[in-house]
Formats: C-alpha cells, structure tokens, sequence
C-alpha cells in the first residue's frame, strides 16, 4: 500500500525543494522568497524502492485569523490531518524558533506519525541548529540538504518501516486482489496499478477572476486557497477528481496580467508555470469576469491556448451578481464572434464559482470541446466535401494561374489537421484557407476547436526537387580517362 507523506514547517525552510526531488521534477516554485507555496501541491513520490504521495504544504504561520496568512495555515493543518505521516522541517542554520516549538506541539496533537528533519544541514554551521532540535521531543532528527541530495538514504530508513506498517494493516483489511498492469507501468520492480487516463482540463484568466473558486466548486472540497485578494495562485496546481462521473486531472493556474505590468521574478515564474499547464492540457477553460469581459489580456490567453491547438472553452464567472442576464448574455455573444473569430464556435457558458450554477453546463461543453478535438474524418468524406466547395467557390487564379486541388486527407487529430494536396499553395490566398476551415466547421460539426490546415504540392513529394542533374560516376570515370593516341 502506499502512503502520504505531508511536508510542513515554517515558510521558507526548503520544503519545496525537498518535495521537487522527490518526485523527481520541478513541480513546485522555489525562490528565495519567503511564502512561495500557498496552495497544496501533491506529486507521485519516489525513494528507493518506496512508491508514495507527497504534498507541499504553505508555510506554517502563527496567524490564526482569517487573513491571508491564516487561511494558508488552515489549509496546511487539513493537509496534516489527510496525511499518514508528517514530515517537519526546520532551518538547521536558524536553529530552533519559537514558532518551530509552537508547531511541533501542533504535530504531536494532530499527527500519529510525524519526522522531524533539520534541512539545509551540509557543513559545521548546521551542527549547533541540529542539536537544538532535540530539544523539540520529536525524537532523533534527520540530517538533509533538499538541495543538494544528502540525508536522502536517512530519510528512507525512517520511511521504510512505517510503509510496511501501513502495508501490513491495509493486506489485513481488505482481501488480496489481481491488479492487471501494462509493461509501462512496471519500473524498478514496483507494482503500479493501471488507471484510466484522465481529461486534463486547465484553467486560465486574469487575476481575482475566480479561478481557484471555480475548481473548488467542481471538486467539492476545498483545497486550493481562495479569498478577495487578487493574485493568491503562484503556481499551477494539478488536482485528480471525479467530475459528474469524468475522471479529470484539473490545473489551477495564477492570474496572467499584461507582460508590461509583469516586473516581479515570483510572478514570471508563476506565469511560465501557467503557461506550461496549458500545453499540458487537453481543454483549457478560460475563465472570464462578467464585470469586465474580453479585457485585451483576456482576448491573448485565448490567442495562446489556440495557437497551442487546445479545446477552448469560453467560461463567465460571477454570473449571479448579473441582473440584466439576458441582455448580458447577448452582448456577451456578440463581442466574442467579434474580438475571438478564431475560435468562432468554441462554447461560451456561464457559472458562478461561488453557489455552484452552471457547472453542468459547463462540463457538458468541456466533454463536447474534448469530443470535437479528437473527432476524425474520413478522406473519402473530405474529398466529396472537397469537390462540393470547389464547385461552389473555384480558387482563384492569382496571376492568371491556376490552383488545382486534388485530394486531401486528414493527417491527425488532437486538434484535427488537414492536407489539401494542389499546385501554387505558395499562391493561395488566405481568404480561400479561411473559407476552406469555416466550411470544415460547419460540415463536420467542429465549432470552436482549433483546426490545422496544410497546402501541400505535389512536388514537395519529389526527393530530387531543386536538386543539380550529376553525371553518373561511371560514366564520369570513362569520360575522365585520356583519349587512346592514334
């Protein structure tokens, strides 16, 4: 069986770093600045032979009110209660604080199992920090450096007893089970389970759109940070769920503002972060404000995620404090076929993160857009479709050339791309591309999704195009050779 295992302590301990090797990748944000981690962060671990979860936990603060500090520590104090074992970390070089004794008391209270690890503990300078951890009577503490790797064989020798305990108590609870697993997922001998591959969903806006709220409300629970301050999301936060019986992997991303106002190195950081998510994704919400919609920052990020070729969704937060709806939802129409003719179809649905309203819709068109992104056509059906808009629209013939299409076939789906293969594509105008793409949409049921077309001649075929006519080398030989004298 596999366990949790909960990183805590106080802001800027390294816990971060620490969780980034783990699972073997730079997951989480690091910086030198304090209070990087907000959020709860989970990733598939990896020591030795031990297979277990980890979370990244916001650093532990003394606040106890409902500011920003202290709904970040109630977050952290759910993350110890769902976890098996706690592993908290202080600064060998600060020494023991008085808020490390404050929360070590925290830890004997709220958790069965809890390691204490001195981090940051290379060198003499960590020797005295060490030794005052003693005195926090969590037992004898483990010497780490998260950045550099060292304490790591101490680590699995404390982990390891506790994961055949947990394995020994759930083989008593539950019967034995065959569990079929592909090639795969078989490494370093571990037996992994195979799961059914969730929709990743990723989703994107401006700050203080409602982004962390929204995904709260589809998951039912609260465990990503959420309050009036804009800008609380610093990294994009992957949680697996069940939406409405889908089996989802959903990024949480940080407000993206425009590149100008983006002088802080966290907040680029952050906004990279939520960039890579949206290539990671499958379809990607973009979440607006109904007060001010289609803000020119709104109108890049879904420039972006189309230009990535993801299924977009076009999603209104706030739509419960809206009283003039219908009206509203007109406009709203309206400037979106205008300001986003790219994504001319893509669903527009409006939500209210905060009671709930609207999330069916809204996960019926992110199954639809999904759907769409993968749907495939046959070449048969392309070329009759083909033959129709040739005949209704002949291509033109710029400079009195003329443009023969002959066949064409899709290449791949996800999102769908198309080759038409004809002479002079370098001739085409764009006009002609944007009726051909406008006419797949409407044909094939395709609204929204990003859709690939190439112009392909047949020449480009030919391995010996634009390549200088050579003498064969036999016949260069004889040549070469000095005529017989008579």
């Amino acid at each position: 069986m596999s366990f949790t295992l909960a990183i805590v302590g106080r802001p800027n301990v390294g816990k971060s770093t620490l969780f980034n090797r783990l699972v073997g990748k730079r997951l989480a944000l690091v910086d030198d600045q304090p209070g990087v981690t907000r959020d709860l962060r989970e990733g598939e671990a990896r020591l030795a032979d031990l297979r277990f979860t980890v979370i990244d936990t916001a650093g532990l603060e003394e606040a106890t009110d409902e500011s920003l500090q202290g709904r970040m520590r109630k977050l952290t104090e759910r993350a110890v209660e769902m976890a098996d074992i706690c592993l908290f970390m202080i600064d060998a070089r600060a020494g023991v604080l008085p808020a490390d004794e404050v929360f070590a008391e925290i830890l004997r209270k709220k958790s069965a199992h809890v390691i204490l690890a001195a981090n940051k503990a290379e060198g003499a300078a960590a020797d005295a920090g060490v030794l005052e951890a003693y005195a926090l009577g969590l037992g004898e503490p483990i010497r780490l450096s998260a950045e550099h790797g060292e304490g790591m064989n101490e680590l699995y020798a404390v982990l390891a007893p506790l994961a055949d305990e947990f394995a020994e108590r759930a083989a008593g609870d539950t019967p034995e089970t065959d569990v079929d697993v592909e090639d795969d997922d078989m490494e370093d001998g571990a037996r992994v389970p195979t799961a059914a591959r969730p929709l990743q969903v990723a989703v994107v806006g401006r700050p203080n759109a409602g982004k962390s709220t929204l995904i709260n409300a589809i998951i039912g629970e609260d465990r990503l940070l959420t309050g009036p301050e804009a800008g609380i999301t610093r990294d994009a936060i992957s949680l697996r769920a069940e939406w409405d019986g889908t089996p989802i992997r959903i990024f949480d991303t940080a407000g993206m503002r425009k590149r100008a106002k983006v002088q802080d190195k966290l907040e680029k950081l952050s906004v990279s972060d939520g960039l890579r998510a949206v290539k990671f994704a499958e379809v990607v919400v973009v979440l607006l404000d109904v007060d001010i919609p289609f803000e020119q920052q709104d109108l890049r990020i879904a420039d972006l995620a189309e230009r990535e070729g993801r299924a977009v969704v076009i999603a209104v937060n706030k739509w419960d404090l809206e009283t003039e709806k219908q009206e509203k939802l007109k406009e709203l129409r309206e400037e979106f076929a205008r300001l986003l003719p790219q994504l001319k179809g893509a669903p527009l649905v409006t939500v209210s993160a905060k009671t709930g309203r609207g999330l069916d819709r809204l996960h019926g068109a992110v199954l639809k857009a999904h759907e769409v992104w993968n749907r495939r056509v046959t070449t048969a059906q392309l070329n009759r479709w083909l033959a129709g808009m040739l005949e209704v629209h002949p291509p033109p013939a710029p400079g009195g050339k003329r443009i023969k299409m002959r066949y064409m076939t899709q290449v791949k789906t996800r999102p769908p791309g198309f080759v038409v293969m004809c002479s002079h594509p370098e001739k085409l105008p764009e006009s002609y591309r944007r009726y051909l793409v406008n006419g797949l949409r409407e044909t094939f049921d395709m609204p929204g999704t990003p859709i690939r077309l190439t112009l392909r001649s047949q020449a480009d075929k030919n391995p010996y195009k634009g390549k200088k006519k050579s003498t064969p080398s036999r016949l260069r030989k004889h040549l070469d050779k000095k005529p017989h004298s008579e």
